[in-house]
C-alpha cells in the first residue's frame, strides 16, 4: 500500500524510494516550490514617443485634458429640420490621437443588437438597428477602469451596414460622456427676450368678432371680461343696424339673442 506522498510523486514522475509503510518523516517527500510568473512590464522601460506607465485613471484624466472640447460644426439640414451636431467621425478623429499619445485602448467586450424592418418616410425600406456595447478602457500599463460601461446607438440603413453605424454612435456617446467632452457652443440661455405687456385692443377693434355669427357664446362672454378689464364697456361704437351703442349692453344683448336661437 503506497502512501500518498508516494502517488503523487509517481504522477509527477518522480523516483522515490521511501518505504511503501506509512512514514511521518515528510522531509522525505520532495516539494517542488511555486515560482510566479514573471511580470511582463518588470523591466520595461518606455522609449521615445512610448506613453507614461501611469494607472488608467491618471492616463484618461489626461486624454480628458487634451481633448478639451468638440464643438458642434457639423450641420444637419433636410426634411424641414436643421440642426448642428458632432458627428462619430470627428469624435474619432479628435479622441483617437489623444488617446494613442497616453496609452489608452478602448475595445468593445459586449454587443447586443435588437434589428427590426420599418420604411423611410418616403417608403424605402429600412433597417432599424438598436445596440448596447459594454465596453473595456485600458491604460498603459495593462490595467482598466473597474467598471465596464454600456452606450446605447441607434441606426437606420438601407443595406447591412446598420449594425456598424449603431455601433460607431455607441462609441461617440462612450468618448463623449465618459470624457464629459463640452462643446464650449455659446448657452442659450445667455441671451433671451424680455416679455413686455400685450397692446390692449381697443373698444372698435372687438366690432367685427362681436359681429360674427360664429362667434360663440363663451367667446362673448370672455370679450365682456376684457373689455370690463380695460374699463371700455360704456365705450361708444356704431352696432351691427348702424346705432350708437355701449359695447358692453352690446356684448350682452348679441350673448342672449344667440342663447335663445338656440335653444
Amino acid at each position: 500500500m503506497t502512501t500518498l506522498a508516494e502517488r503523487a510523486a509517481a504522477a509527477a514522475g518522480r523516483a522515490t524510494d521511501a518505504p511503501s509503510g506509512p512514514s511521518d518523516d515528510a522531509s522525505s517527500t520532495p516539494v517542488t516550490p511555486y515560482v510566479p510568473a514573471p511580470d511582463p512590464m518588470a523591466d520595461y522601460e518606455p522609449g521615445d514617443g512610448d506613453p507614461e506607465m501611469v494607472p488608467v485613471h491618471i492616463a484618461w484624466l489626461r486624454v480628458r485634458r487634451d481633448v478639451r472640447a468638440i464643438a458642434k460644426k457639423e450641420q444637419y439640414n433636410g426634411g424641414g429640420t436643421r440642426f448642428n451636431f458632432r458627428g462619430v467621425d470627428t469624435v474619432v478623429n479628435t479622441f483617437g490621437p489623444v488617446t494613442l499619445r497616453h496609452g489608452i485602448s478602448v475595445f468593445p467586450v459586449d454587443v447586443d443588437a435588437e434589428h427590426r424592418d420599418t420604411t423611410s418616410a418616403k417608403g424605402s425600406k429600412m433597417r432599424e438597428c438598436t445596440v448596447t456595447v459594454s465596453w473595456m478602457v485600458m491604460g498603459p500599463k495593462g490595467d482598466t477602469l473597474p467598471i465596464l460601461p454600456k452606450t446605447r446607438g441607434e441606426a437606420l440603413d438601407s443595406a447591412d451596414k446598420g449594425t456598424a453605424k449603431a455601433q460607431s454612435v455607441a462609441l461617440r456617446v462612450l468618448l463623449l460622456t465618459g470624457g464629459l467632452t463640452p462643446t464650449h457652443d455659446t448657452d442659450p440661455d445667455t441671451s433671451y427676450v424680455e416679455r413686455g405687456e400685450a397692446p390692449v385692443r381697443s373698444a372698435v377693434q372687438y366690432l367685427d368678432e362681436i359681429s360674427h355669427p360664429q362667434t360663440s357664446a363663451g367667446r362673448l362672454r370672455q370679450i365682456h371680461y376684457e373689455l370690463r378689464q380695460s374699463n371700455q364697456l360704456r365705450a361708444l361704437v356704431t352696432n351691427e343696424v348702424g346705432d350708437e351703442e355701449q359695447i358692453g349692453d352690446m356684448v350682452v344683448r348679441i350673448g342672449k339673442e344667440r342663447a335663445g336661437g338656440d335653444q
